[in-house]
């Protein structure tokens, strides 16, 4: 087999796949959401060499794939419209149902939507997406989750810290798709778009996701053991209108800390100083975009250690028995909230069960919880 490529402009929107003869999870790995991270690309046409080389014994089976192919060719982060913020259900219906020419980004969604569709179909095991990204600023890589058990296990995994309540601040992104779909979903972002780290750290997250899927058995994985990593929380989140005229201030890393006050940025309005302390991620240096910045703030280990024995007690169920909380009639995993009433450490306490999205409606608050719990990676994890 000859040598994996490093560079091409036309990667095909099937890069390969690879399974054993015993049935187990599908694991599909896709790089290039955005046309200029193709970073994740490479990552996996190296990791399917490898296993086409070594022919290790594999369970289930990998499944490797292009995102924005029109984008990637021609190195820009999207033609259209950001391909990852197309994936909403009004969107995906309007476009089965559309005769009208739709764009380049639609397109794209299309196919890939409909390769997705039948690996599902065929699947003989439950499935496991990583969705590989790169940044436009410089910094460690770091983990983006859906707040399930399962996804909280995988990402432990990786050599890189956990960042929470980063997809609940955006919307259409295919992570938030395929986790209302239940499934495990893990957002990866490698690091800076043009660094050569950015491939080996994307290389390290799928072995890793393929070991902790069951896959492949540890020996078999170039696999390190990662130190604990720290898990964070997303605080505050600059989302950017049309016109703004954003500039970011020069030399802001991802997790590079901020004091309160701290000049961040210049809009037409004036300066951008930060709400609060803590440390800031992805800070935009690129003209495509619709983020800023976000702010994060650790979260305690003895906060994820109660999150996880309350979630698998059920407790959820008794959060409508809470003064001034009840449930949503028409949408599912939906509460409304009397701001008035339930003041007492409410935020807090959805955060531990998962309820991170948060809306305000007539005077009420509406936190959600997106994420379906995957429930056969949680008892594989109990069984062990």
């Amino acid at each position: 087999m000859p040598d994996p490529p490093t560079q091409s402009p036309n990667f095909p929107r099937l890069l390969g796949s690879y399974g054993g003869d015993a049935a187990g999870p599908l694991v599909i790995g896709i790089g290039g959401m955005h046309g200029n991270e193709p970073a994740g690309v490479f990552a996996l046409q190296q990791v399917l060499h490898s296993l086409h080389t070594r022919r290790p014994s594999f369970r289930g089976r990998l499944l490797a794939l292009t995102g924005n192919r029109a984008a990637l060719a021609r190195g820009c982060r999207y033609i259209d419209e950001d391909f990852n913020r197309l994936w909403v259900s009004e969107r995906l219906q309007g476009m089965r149902e559309r005769c009208v020419e739709p764009t380049s980004e639609e397109q794209e969604r299309r196919e890939l939507l409909a390769v997705m569709e039948i690996a599902l179909a065929q699947r003989q095991g439950p499935a496991v997406f990583l969705d590989l990204h790169t940044t436009s600023a410089e910094g460690q890589p770091f983990v983006v989750i859906g707040d399930s058990l399962p996804n909280r296990r995988f990402a432990s995994g990786l050599q890189a810290p956990v960042i929470l309540g980063l997809e609940e601040q955006l919307e259409g992104t295919l992570l938030n798709y395929l986790s209302e779909q239940g499934h495990v979903v893990i957002g990866f972002e490698g690091g800076q778009h043009a660094s050569p780290s950015a491939v080996e750290n994307h290389i390290a997250a799928i072995w890793s996701v393929l070991t902790t899927a069951g896959c492949l058995r540890s020996q078999d994985a170039p696999e390190k053991t990662p130190p604990e990593q720290p898990v964070l929380e997303i605080r505050y989140h600059h989302l950017l209108q049309a016109g703004d005229d954003f500039v970011m201030e020069p030399g802001f890393t991802n997790f590079q800390p901020v004091r309160r006050g701290q000049l961040l940025a210049h809009d037409r309005h004036g300066q951008i100083r930060a709400q609060e302390s803590g440390q800031i991620l992805m800070p935009l240096y690129q003209g495509q975009g619709e983020d800023g910045f976000f702010l994060v703030r650790t979260v305690r280990w003895f906060w994820l250690r109660l999150a996880v024995w309350l979630r698998r007690l059920r407790l959820e169920r008794l959060l409508p028995l809470l003064p001034g909380v009840r449930r949503h009639p028409n949408q599912a995993a939906t509460l409304i909230v009397e701001p008035r009433i339930a003041r007492w450490f409410v935020m807090e306490i959805f955060h531990l069960l998962g309820f991170r999205k948060k809306r305000h409606r007539a005077g009420k608050l509406l936190v959600s919880r997106r994420w379906h719990e995957p429930r056969v990676f949680e008892a594989e994890e109990h069984n062990q």
